[in-house]
């Protein structure tokens, strides 16, 4: 027996123990004698991971660490067409299999189309791979995984299918765009365990096939490998609009990638350029062109994986890529296994030391361009404070995106009902053009005498920012964050000058707020610290620093 079916794989406890079945034999059987006795004969060749042949040069076999070359005889013709002959044929992505199995063959072509290398790559299904993430998988959100080739994306990808699939009992389908994740021929590989894969014919038509699954088979989760163009990423939206938990892999090491990547950056919402007009970009003391998340993110959480026993997520994509996009540095919840097979939280989530020094879009002098929208948010990782009074409970959305709007309501995290109808609203969201037309709906608004409020434009933030000024006090007056939390540090300076007060402890406030009261210190030529921790951090404010030591 070499190194076939199926065995424990080591450091594991009994509840994240892994087991790998790799099927190596189908494999070796279809490379040729030359190749087969000296790989046989490694101590490590459960490690393997693709076997490469060459015309006209030496088999290597690779592992994660090294490579060994498995002969000093040349790769011929011959050679190629021995192995060519004993797998499934090759599709238009020069990949072929071996049937009932996860080996993936990959062929190099010379500028006539006939086969000159072969990169034979070792499949392995996994089971318990999951153990590390699988509280997100049940959580039914959608779940992006990314990370560098060979890292175990898709091993992990076909882990979550089958556990979705038989644990969960949930109706699962696998778009299989070159029969890696449940191997080549009709009849799936066990690994997937109950869910159902669905074929595609051509690498060019697997968006197609992704919006057939949805619109065809009913299913709960629908399971991709590889999202790469942008025709595939409106498809993953557009599934997840639909209610149905997407869990796909994506080229890129980490979040920040996709935020680069124009073709993917939609999967993460999607980045637009802002230009504000001299009245906005004057009261928000910033440069004119900012940049602004378009829409809500397609998947709500991304995993970064950096190894079998560590990955990197981002509970929040929505909020990881806006406070990204404000100069913070936004360090992900790390989760690593230990000798024990035990999982463990390296790292929380969070901002990490403020903000970055060099000046990005939508920065002035290192401070974010949004006053209301993101001051009254805590930082990412901590609870958010929550403000005196309430939001308006019933919203009716006259004209702007409901699904925008939804987003700004969860990022919020407010009260708020979205209603279909005039009756029984309580305020009305419209866009400027609508309100300067006055449609029938908005003149009964009026008549009723129902607030009405105006955005600039059809974007998160500004929705952010006009929910927020419809925040009301108990008295019934609006209350801005930012100017609640200045006019409190003015009051304090004014208490410090005059004596009344050595020191003056500030409410908790988020970092950006906890700059502007710093300034305001300044200003008055006093000292002033922050002290706590996130999302109880506080300012104090005193006459010099040795007031401060303390603390």
């Amino acid at each position: 027996m070499i190194a076939g079916g199926a065995r424990p794989a080591q450091g594991g406890s009994s509840h994240l123990q892994r087991t790998i079945t790799d099927d190596l034999e189908a494999l070796l059987h279809a490379l040729p004698a030359h190749i087969v006795r000296p790989l046989v004969a490694l101590p490590d060749r459960s490690d393997l991971l693709e076997v490469v042949m060459d015309l006209g040069r030496p088999p290597e076999a690779r592992f994660p660490s090294h490579e060994v070359v498995l002969s000093d005889i040349d790769i011929t013709d011959e050679h190629l067409d021995y192995v060519v002959g004993r797998i499934g044929e090759f599709g238009d992505d020069n990949r072929a299999g071996i049937e009932r199995t996860l080996h993936r063959i990959s062929c190099l072509r010379n500028r006539r189309g006939r086969i000159v290398g072969l990169t034979c790559r070792v499949g392995r299904a996994v089971y318990g791979t999951i153990g590390i993430i699988r509280d997100l998988v049940e959580s039914g959100q959608s779940i992006l995984l990314v990370g560098r080739p060979g890292v175990g994306k898709t091993t992990m990808l076909r882990e979550v299918a089958r556990v979705l699939a038989d644990d969960l009992e949930k109706r699962v389908i696998i778009v299989d765009t070159s029969n890696e994740i449940a191997g080549d021929g009709d009849i799936p590989h066990p690994a997937i365990g109950r869910a159902r894969r669905m074929q595609v014919p051509t690498p060019t038509m697997q968006h197609a096939v992704m919006i057939e699954a949805v619109e065809n088979h009913m299913p709960e989760v629908i399971v991709i490998d590889e999202i790469g163009t942008e025709l595939e990423a409106q498809a993953a939206r557009t599934i997840a609009e639909r209610g149905v938990q997407l869990v796909g892999t994506a080229h890129g090491n980490t979040l920040e990638n996709l935020m680069m990547n124009p073709t993917l950056s939609d999967l993460i919402g999607g980045i637009q350029s802002v230009t504000l007009s001299d009245e906005e970009a004057r009261r928000r003391g910033t440069q004119k062109s900012i940049l602004e998340r378009k829409a809500p993110p397609t998947f709500d959480v991304c995993v970064e994986i950096q190894s079998w026993q560590r990955v990197a997520v981002h509970p929040d994509v929505g909020e990881t890529v806006d406070a990204t996009l404000r100069g913070y540095d936004v360090q992900a919840e790390v989760r690593e296994l230990d000798e024990a097979g035990a999982i463990r939280v390296a790292q929380r989530a969070g901002l990490a030391g403020g903000r970055r020094g060099r000046r990005e879009p939508g920065m002035v002098g290192g401070l974010p361009t949004r006053t209301n929208g993101y001051a009254a948010r805590a930082e990412l990782g901590g609870a958010r404070p929550e403000p005196e009074g309430g939001f308006p409970r019933r919203v009716y959305p006259f004209g702007i995106s409901r699904n925008r709007l939804q987003q700004a309501v969860k990022d919020l995290r407010a009260d708020v009902s979205l209603i279909d109808a005039l009756e029984g609203a309580e305020a009305v969201l419209t866009l400027r053009s609508y309100y300067r037309r006055k449609p029938q709906t908005l003149r009964d608004a009026e008549a009723r005498g129902i607030p009405i409020y105006v955005l600039k434009s059809n974007t998160v933030i500004q929705m952010e920012q006009v929910l927020l000024s419809m925040r009301q006090q108990p008295g019934g007056a609006e209350v801005d964050p930012v100017t609640a939390a200045m006019q409190e540090a003015e009051e304090a300076v004014g208490e410090v000058l005059q004596g009344n007060e050595q020191l003056v402890e500030l409410s908790p406030q988020n970092s950006y707020i906890r700059r502007l009261q710093h300034q305001i210190a300044q200003r008055y030529n006093l000292a002033s610290r922050s002290r706590g921790r996130e999302p109880y951090r506080r300012v104090l404010i005193g006459r010099d620093e040795g007031d401060m030591a303390p603390f």
